[in-house]
């Protein structure tokens, strides 16, 4: 009897369990701005290679919605009355996806490494004694002199972001790309899964810990609330938005503006301008090779510029998008505008300059990324408008991830380099003189194309050390100036980002200089 007893209590206990339902699994489905072939956020500035970093990686500071710096992976810091030592306590709970605590060692490798590749980052390594651990949650930054925008880097938003790696990862040379992608992130990469070309497959990461705090914009609480995400390749933005349209996937990060009416036109569907504060496109000329290591060839090639053809072509509609030629973003306090250059011609002037510096001819290698929907209509136009100043240009068509690589190579542009390349950038990281990429000219260490001018390096290390505001604009504009005089790039205009998604589906995009998916739920 009490045998048969307790199989009829297992089998009721079993009857229990087969009557629990399974929760189904939710997944997002979504169509990224480009394919992704490169997955190191440090090694790279490529957009969708810092996207693919805020999945799987945390940082140690996150700019809120009112543009903040507040901790994300620290619990507190602390700063000594001299202002050289910054002490950095890290939160309990923080675990590596294979299960190991984050450490104080971890951070410090992280560091070094992105500050050996980032413009800001090389700025703040310039000033630091050292970094050391004091215990395994709590690292100082030791400076050698003041430097008032410590958490301003640490806090940085686009690339290249500060990402915490492991340290056996974040050791690995800066000049070579890891091939470990173990973050501490809300979602976890499935390398098994991933698809070049296809598709790229993130799980939700069952051990992260959000913070307290509801989430705004890169901070507070990053809360995974789908399971699985999955970036679908999908290169045709009609074939983007027809999916969209049938409900085979749930949101595009940025579809082409002329296919706005389609998406408005469906009722379960709805734009969201999840960059309200825009991004800037610019044209990146190559210092160190013919004709652009010639300040007056970088010059023609700015007064050929005309900003609202280039516009026209990559964006369309003249509400999303604004012409502007300050380097540093307009309407910000270093926005200074440069009278008609990059919004109308001046093809007499450039082509006096072009024969000043002694072009010969020879084309100039520009590269197309056909793949890019937010820069792959400005080439084209470009091309004719330099060619209409004298220039030849041959440009070479191939997808974005391939100008990644390609753009790091400092060999000329017959044994497979290049003269120009356009590249986006959000605004929040480009409005400061002191700490924008494009601006450093580092020589060898500057960002790809490496201008070398010292004396925009003077002032650039004087800005980030000026502590008086009317001084530091003073600063902030004699860079500006010195980036159009050296023609270091050239600005062809600001746009405002739109993504879509399926209203009757998706919840919680949350607003911001970058396309993150924590807080999504689907319904």
């Amino acid at each position: 009897m009490r045998v048969l007893r307790r199989l009829a209590e297992l089998a009721a206990c079993l009857g229990v369990v087969l009557a629990t339902p399974v929760m189904a699994q939710t997944t997002l489905r979504m169509v990224s701005h480009a394919d992704i072939k490169i997955l190191d956020p440090v090694w790279t500035t490529a957009l969708i290679t810092r996207n693919h970093g805020y999945m799987i990686y945390d940082v140690l500071f996150a700019k809120d919605a009112d543009l903040k710096i507040q901790p994300q992976m620290a619990e507190k810091y602390d700063v000594s009355a001299d202002k050289l030592t910054w002490t950095i306590t890290l939160r309990d709970g923080l675990e590596w996806h294979d299960g190991t605590p984050v450490t104080s060692e971890d951070c410090i490798a992280s560091i070094k490494r992105w500050g050996a590749r980032d413009a800001y980052g090389q700025l703040l390594m310039k000033v630091t004694t050292e970094l050391k651990a004091v215990d395994a949650k709590t690292f100082q930054i030791v400076l050698k002199e003041p430097f008032g925008l410590v958490l301003d880097a640490l806090g940085k938003v686009s690339s290249n972001v500060p990402f915490m790696m492991p340290k056996r990862v974040a050791e690995t040379d800066p000049n070579k790309q890891i091939d470990d992608y173990t973050g501490s992130g809300p979602f976890i990469f499935k390398k098994d899964e991933w698809k070049a070309g296809e598709k790229v497959v993130y799980v939700k990461n069952p051990k992260y810990r959000p913070r307290a705090e509801p989430p705004s914009m890169l901070a507070g609480g990053k809360m995974a609330k789908v399971d699985r995400v999955e970036w679908l390749a999908i290169p045709d933005p009609s074939t983007a938005v027809n999916a969209l349209i049938a409900g085979e996937i749930d949101l595009i990060e940025s579809p082409v503006p002329d296919l706005f009416p389609m998406l408005k036109a469906d009722k379960n569907i709805a734009l969201f301008g999840w960059n309200a504060k825009g991004s800037q496109i610019i044209m990146r000329m190559n210092h160190l090779h013919p004709p652009f290591n010639n300040v007056k060839a970088r010059q023609a090639a700015l007064l050929a510029l005309a900003q609202e053809d280039i516009m026209r072509a990559q964006v369309g509609d003249p509400e999303i998008y604004t012409l502007c030629n300050a380097p540093f973003i307009c309407g910000t306090a270093y926005g200074k505008s440069y009278g008609d250059l990059l919004i109308k011609p001046n093809l007499e002037k450039a082509r006096a300059l072009l024969k000043e510096a002694g072009y010969d001819g020879t084309p100039v290698t520009m590269l197309h990324q056909t793949d890019l929907q937010s820069s792959n209509q400005v080439q084209p136009v470009v091309k004719q408008q330099l060619e209409k100043a004298g220039f030849k240009v041959d440009m070479l068509s191939m997808d974005w991830q391939t100008v990644v690589s390609r753009r790091t190579r400092k060999e000329t542009p017959a044994q497979g380099g290049w003269n120009i390349f356009f590249t986006t950038n959000i605004t929040l990281d480009s409005d400061n003189p002191g700490t924008n990429a494009y601006a450093a000219a580092s020589c060898d260490k500057a960002w790809f194309g490496w201008p070398c001018d010292p004396e925009m390096e003077k002032l650039r290390s004087a800005f980030i050390r000026e502590t008086d505001p009317a001084r530091q604009k003073e600063l902030g504009i004699a860079i500006s100036d010195r980036v159009i005089g050296e023609a270091i790039y050239a600005p062809v205009g600001q746009y405002k980002a739109f993504g879509a998604y399926r209203k009757d589906r998706l919840d919680g995009w949350l607003a911001g200089p970058v396309p993150v998916v924590w807080n999504i739920s689907k319904k």
